[in-house]
């Protein structure tokens, strides 16, 4: 923290004023020609947004960020706190952050007047410089821009005509600051047309008093698109004053998706060891690109980055109660710790007409079939021919034509695990004549059954924290008899 000054002090420091969009400019330039990581914690962005971002600020814009729902809209506007100088010289006790070279409040110009180069000067720290406002249907003018305080007027004993009399709102107080408008379109019409002058002349009026406040703030708004159908609308001439919109996107790989997730995940210090096996994470990931492409899925919607990293808090937990449950110190995700991610999807997706037929619960638990399905043709791209010309598959084949059937419990311990598992002939040479180096025999063993129930090989059914596997032909003559 630094300590107070004095205006004299802070001209023989050699201070000179500069707006917020030229301190952003002036850091951003400096980092850029340093190759300084910028917006650090932004996955999947790097050729895309986090460029047409650093674009704007250069050309000193406003900007609009327009995507789905968790497409790190938000993180990219609190990122850009880092942009600014770690601290700026205010008047003491100044509302809305005058600068001691242009103050534009009345209380700021009379100290000067009063003080000359005794003036005190405080310093605010950048994080303070940061405004957030969640636009909402009932936000008014006078919350945005300002109105009359009838008390302070009658404690002052002033009149309703002096300048003294008003009431900042978050506009002014945000002056020499970034001001983040989340969800814009939720905000009235009305209200934003408020929004014209600050946007193209710098200043607002507030209940028509004759004052101009050229306020200084680097404006940042969040949309999604369809709010323009669902909810409300930019209005025309607001959206031409935006300087930049910048369309953001879900991750376009599954690597960046899962980079994403582990990294915003929540982490349990005291959450037992439990291994997660590369393949786990690659099926979290696929449910939700298969998502934002399923028939069932409303694609207008967007299925939010949330869905993976609530997915992934949900099986890790799994994992962790069957642990407690069963008094074991160490574990690996099974394939049907997945089914635990499935109140992660139920609600975070939203459905069209026919997946509200099919129903929620099944629209999820058909998203990781497919997630298994196509994880199971990336691992074993010849498929085909070991289902055709492999012995030990041709083993375990028979072995469940005979009637056998393996019923796995989401509670089951490691021993009774690997019991039902290891009960399988045939399975343990599949997994490794085709695995590289299997260090989880038993979570291959599992991952095979269920791919193979996915591609319609073997019968599984699911109910109750049970899952069975037995022979799909047999399966369906019993569904015959009945």
């Amino acid at each position: 923290m630094k300590a107070d000054t004095t205006l004299k002090q802070l001209l023989a420091e050699g201070y000179q004023s500069k707006s917020i969009k030229e301190e952003i400019r002036s850091n951003l330039v400096s980092k850029i020609s340093k190759k300084e990581d910028l917006f650090e914690g932004i996955v999947g962005y790097k050729t895309t947004v986090i460029p047409d971002v650093e674009r704007a600020l250069l050309s000193q814009h406003n900007i609009l960020l327009l995507g789905l729902r968790g497409q790190a809209k938000t993180r990219i506007a609190r990122s850009m706190i880092d942009l600014l100088d770690e601290y700026i010289p205010i008047v003491k006790g100044s509302e809305i952050n005058d600068d001691p070279l242009k103050p534009i409040s009345i209380y700021a110009r009379e100290l000067i007047k009063k003080h000359g180069d005794d003036t005190p000067i405080e310093w605010v720290h950048r994080s303070q410089r940061f405004v957030e406002k969640l636009a909402t249907p009932d936000v008014t003018v006078a919350d945005l821009i300002g109105d009359i305080d009838p008390i302070k007027a009658a404690t002052l004993k002033l009149s309703y005509s002096d300048e003294r009399v008003v009431h900042y709102g978050l506009l002014p107080r945000a002056n020499r600051s970034i001001f983040v408008i989340n969800e814009l379109p939720d905000l009235q019409a009305r209200i934003q047309v408020g929004l014209f002058n600050i946007l193209q002349e710098g200043d607002v009026q507030i209940r028509g008093f004759k004052m101009r406040l050229p306020l200084d703030i680097q404006f940042v708004f969040t949309a999604n698109p369809e709010d323009y159908t669902n909810r409300g609308s930019i209005v025309t001439p607001l959206k031409d004053r935006i300087g930049s919109q910048i369309l953001t996107h879900y991750p376009v790989s599954i690597e960046d998706a899962k980079a994403i997730t582990l990294q915003e995940a929540r982490k349990i210090p005291t959450r037992p060891e439990i291994v997660v096996p590369d393949t786990i994470l690659n099926i979290i990931e696929r449910v939700g690109f298969i998502a934002r492409d399923s028939e069932m899925v409303d694609e207008k919607s967007g299925v939010s980055a949330r869905l993976s990293i609530t997915a992934y808090e949900n099986i890790l937990s799994a994992v962790e109660r069957r642990m407690l449950m069963n008094q074991e110190s160490e574990a690996v995700v099974r394939i049907s710790d997945i089914y635990a991610m499935i109140p992660s999807i139920t609600g975070k997706v939203e459905l069209v007409y026919e997946g509200e037929q099919e129903g929620a619960y099944q629209v999820a638990v058909d998203l990781i079939g497919d997630a298994i399905k196509d994880e199971f043709k990336v691992l074993f791209p010849h498929a085909n021919r070991m289902l055709d010309k492999d012995a030990q598959f041709q083993v375990l084949r028979k072995w469940f034509s005979t009637g056998n059937i393996v019923e796995l419990v989401n509670d089951d311990s490691e021993k009774d695990f690997a019991d039902k598992l290891n009960l399988i002939p045939g399975l343990n040479e599949i997994v490794f004549d085709y695995i590289d180096n299997p260090t989880q025999p038993l979570f291959w063993k599992e991952f095979i059954l269920h791919s193979l129930a996915e591609i319609n090989v073997l019968n599984k059914e699911m109910w109750d924290g049970h899952l069975s596997f037995n022979d799909l032909l047999a399966n369906m003559l019993d569904d015959l008899e009945e």
